[in-house]
């Protein structure tokens, strides 16, 4: 019995410890989200992210609570001579909480670490690296919790917000795809109903792309989406959020699913503000 009673101890003291971990850490959640936001960061965001100064008031209050949960929650590491400095650490975590401003719920909760180089790098494991191992890349995104960034491109694709290329919320959409554990071009919808329009519209999308490359004519979306149906939806990720109206333009259905996921609609967003 005295084996039992401490086997139930055990599991009762761990229960509790846990119960206590967790009401610590959303404790901690909400204090961080209602702090101050830093003058700098601000400044940060203004200067490098033109998309965060078309915002509306509202969703950029939101933005900034994401973020400083994001930056609370997630550890950088500089790779390659990159010093991570609030610069690096802000500009990215601008652009991977932009995804989330519509959404509720945890930040990315299976994402642990964002690994960024001075410029493209060559790495030898990651999700997305069919063919040459010693291939260059700008960014990966790992199903076991980390993104890995060039911080040159996250910089270029960031102050351009019109060209439909950026590497950030290319990476940060393979997060959101692969919530489910598995990489296939359907993130956690709403309802199962959701997927009923979105698998469709998604392949259909997917499908026309292939065949307008195939037949060598231009094409909206960029090429690399047609490789694989996750870099399809982080391609389109890409375009929804720099290219809006020309993408509800020639492609209506599938932004109607985009924005319902996101739960936002950049076309409503004002004309970027001059730097405060």
């Amino acid at each position: 019995m005295n084996g039992l009673h401490t086997l139930l101890f055990l599991v009762v003291s761990l229960a509790a410890a846990l119960l206590f971990y967790r009401l610590w850490l959303w404790r901690q959640r909400s204090l961080i989200g209602r702090r101050p936001f830093p003058a700098a960061w601000e400044e940060i965001l203004y200067r490098q992210l033109p998309l965060y100064r078309r915002l509306p008031p509202p969703l950029k209050n939101r933005l900034r609570q994401k973020i400083q949960l994001f930056l609370w929650d997630k550890n950088f590491e500089g790779c390659g001579g990159q010093q991570i400095t609030d610069e690096v650490r802000v500009t990215i975590a601008g652009q991977a909480c932009m995804l989330l401003i519509g959404r509720r719920g945890p930040i990315y909760p299976k994402l642990f670490s964002i690994l960024v180089y001075p410029s493209a790098f060559v790495q030898g494991e990651g999700l997305f690296l069919e063919g040459d191992p010693n291939a260059i890349h700008l960014g990966e995104s790992w199903q076991h919790g980390t993104v890995i960034l060039a911080w040159d491109s996250v910089q270029r694709g960031a102050r351009n917000a019109e060209d439909g290329q950026n590497v950030a919320i290319h990476e940060f959409a393979h997060q959101l795809d692969q919530a489910d554990g598995e990489a296939d071009g359907a993130p956690l919808l709403d309802s199962r109903s959701a997927y009923a329009t979105w698998a469709p519209t998604f392949q259909k999308e997917y499908d026309r792309l292939q065949k307008r490359l195939e037949q060598r004519r231009d094409t909206f979306f960029d090429a690399y989406g047609a490789t694989h149906p996750a870099e399809f939806f982080a391609v389109v990720s890409e375009t929804f959020f720099e290219k809006p109206n020309q993408m509800k333009e020639k492609h209506p259905d599938l932004y109607r699913e985009v924005r319902s996921y996101y739960r936002v609609d950049p076309i409503t967003w004002i004309a970027p503000e001059e730097e405060p």
